[in-house]
């Protein structure tokens, strides 16, 4: 089945659309919904030509901690030769439109939609649209904990099309999870997946862990518990879980319902306030 990735365009709603919406902010989790994604809550980045994004999380103290993300939107002719500001950040690209040109240590890639990158810190990444149309593309980023005795992640291109997706036990096929690095692979701390439910596919149980989330939704629609509530979501709209935040999921159709989701995995837990010494490797 082909494919369907939604992207925000922006502009602004007309003076006589209701203000209300579905977005919340709780001590738990978020929910930013697609029409919140606007011109006036762009962002801009330095060394980056012909690009806005919108951010969809940040580190922020007391709730998720862990990782920013942004949808970037770069226009036909932009990019960056300096796309990576700090040394100790890992990050991973999804593309959802357009075609990337990315690269790393003189090596060119070409990031069609579905495409994926994982970059481990001081790969030296650049990124160009060299094509006629948008760019938009997802960029999540994380301070890479480094483990004595474990070397750092190589560099991972892939597109979602090549990757067979893991089926879920006991789901007949309707909860399924496209995986592009080794859950058993110890150097990576995090985790950018796709999981997709068929229609009246289910997480059948409050699911209650360590790790955070963020979920974007690519396509379809669904009601997601977060924490007590029950929230309906489409494509376009993000969710942001803080860790041990309870979730489950009912997917009611018609179609796929489908997220990007990224989660930290694979280290020990702090006991102590981590310093910028401690993230990256010597």
């Amino acid at each position: 089945m082909t494919a369907s990735y939604y992207a925000p365009k922006g502009g602004h709603p007309g003076q006589d659309q209701l203000l209300t919406d579905r977005a919340i902010f709780t001590d738990a989790y978020a929910v930013i919904p697609k029409g919140t994604m606007r011109d006036i809550v762009t962002s801009f980045l330095p060394f980056w030509g012909k690009t806005r994004l919108w951010v969809l999380s940040r580190p922020l103290s007391g709730f998720a901690e862990t990782f920013s993300q942004y949808i970037m939107e770069v226009s036909p002719g932009g990019g960056s030769d300096k796309a990576e500001s700090d040394p100790c950040a890992e990050g991973v690209l999804f593309v959802v439109e357009g075609i990337a040109t990315l690269t790393i240590d003189g090596k060119s890639h070409s990031l069609a939609p579905g495409g994926y990158a994982y970059l481990p810190p001081e790969c030296g990444w650049t990124l160009r649209n060299r094509g006629d149309d948008m760019l938009r593309f997802h960029w999540i980023r994380k301070a890479y904990e480094a483990v004595e005795g474990l070397d750092m992640p190589d560099v991972v291109i892939a597109n979602e099309q090549d990757i067979a997706p893991s089926v879920m036990p006991d789901t007949d096929g309707r909860w399924a999870t496209t995986r592009f690095v080794d859950p058993a692979d110890m150097r990576h701390d995090m985790h950018v997946t796709i999981v997709t439910f068929e229609p009246g596919g289910v997480i059948p149980f409050l699911e209650t862990h360590v790790m955070e989330h963020g979920l974007y939704v690519l396509e379809g629609k669904a009601a997601y518990r977060l924490n007590n509530d029950w929230v309906e979501v489409e494509a376009g709209d993000y969710m942001w879980l803080r860790a041990f935040c309870p979730q489950a999921c009912y997917a009611g159709g018609p179609g796929r319902f489908r997220y990007l989701l990224y989660k930290d995995v694979n280290r020990q837990m702090a006991l102590r306030p981590a310093t910028g010494a401690s993230q990256a490797r010597a």
